[in-house]
């Protein structure tokens, strides 16, 4: 009988040990197949933030405020930067995990392959947010694998560009589209919006449509390409304002007038892209705020609390053009 009782003990642990195992040991708490990790509510956090990259003025605003925002609050932030390679934010992600951070900020390079490091902070018990882009929900859902997402609408971002180049060309233009990053959230739905609001215009012609990657010195290398092909384009749409400043290069390169010969509409809102329209070179450029750390860390706090935290906060973005940009870029970024 002793000898039963000994058996049923082991077995009972071993049960225990191979239930804590699958659970992982990361700092936000214990997980489960159908829940998020929890996070334990106390006066000061270990917190990851993994950066997609810092090659643009966007980047390095957004963080800045993370950065400062933590020390603000006296949190340990755990920085890494990705330098715009997936493997690499994949291992940042792994660094995390293994660190036993509370909770991670992710702001992923492409949807798919980020998607797998957010499940891999589930199964270690670690909660994690996205900044401003998305993962493939197919993949990992909010509510379920990861908290929630903090960004723009890049779909109403994408929309809000078309709609202004449209009534500044009177729905007649030569279109040539700069893209994002192939596979993210912003460069997707960016390209989604614009194509929408203009699918019904007929004279309104995207002949080309390539990635820049977001990068300034890509998208002038881009531009110059096309427009070899598309001497015709009147008009250029680019997803993010570094590549509408290096196709403001490459258009003064090859002798056109930007603002006159090619109107150029663009995404972000930075202080050289309102330059840029306070110089006539660049019609309009829609925000898409980079200033996180805030929103971020309430977000943070809220969950610690218990509280249900929506699948989408959208951040307000503002619009600019020759109407306000004068007055608006000391406040630019």
């Amino acid at each position: 009988m002793k000898r039963n009782w000994f058996v049923i003990l082991v077995s009972l642990l071993t049960l225990l040990a191979v239930t804590l195992a699958g659970c992982g040991g990361g700092g936000g708490g214990a997980s489960t197949e159908a829940g998020l990790p929890k996070l334990t509510k106390k006066d000061k956090y270990k917190v990851g933030f993994s950066q997609v990259e810092s090659n643009n003025p966007w980047r390095l605003a957004q963080t800045a405020s993370m950065q400062e925002e933590a020390a603000k609050r006296g949190y340990e932030l755990v920085y890494t930067d990705a330098a715009g390679s997936e493997a690499k934010q994949i291992a940042d992600v792994d660094s995390m995990i293994a660190q036993k951070v509370d909770l991670i900020f992710l702001a992923p390079r492409s949807e798919k392959p980020l998607a797998q490091a957010v499940l891999k902070a589930k199964a270690a018990g670690i909660p994690v947010i996205l900044l401003d882009r998305n993962v493939d929900q197919t993949i990992a859902k909010p509510g379920q694998d990861y908290i929630g997402f903090i960004g723009s609408d890049f779909i109403e971002e994408g929309q809000r560009a078309a709609e202004w180049l449209v009534n500044a060309t009177g729905g007649k233009a030569t279109i040539i589209e700069l893209q994002g990053t192939v596979g993210s959230s912003p460069a997707i739905d960016r390209k989604k919006g614009f194509d929408d609001f203009i699918k019904d215009k007929p004279d309104m012609k995207v002949v080309a449509s390539e990635t820049g990657d977001f990068a300034r010195d890509k998208g002038r290398q881009v531009m110059e390409t096309l427009l070899q092909a598309h001497p015709d384009v009147t008009a250029v749409y680019a997803h993010n304002d570094e590549m509408a400043i290096g196709a403001i290069a490459a258009l003064e390169a090859a002798g056109k007038v930007p603002g006159k010969d090619v109107i150029i509409v663009s995404i972000d809102g930075s202080k050289d892209a309102l330059q840029a329209i306070i110089d006539g070179k660049l019609g309009a450029t829609v925000e898409c705020n980079p200033r996180f750390g805030p929103k971020a860390f309430d977000t943070l706090e809220a969950y610690a609390n218990g509280e249900q935290i929506p699948a989408k906060i959208i951040n307000p973005d503002k619009f600019y053009d020759s109407s306000n940009a004068a007055a608006e870029i000391a406040n630019a970024y």
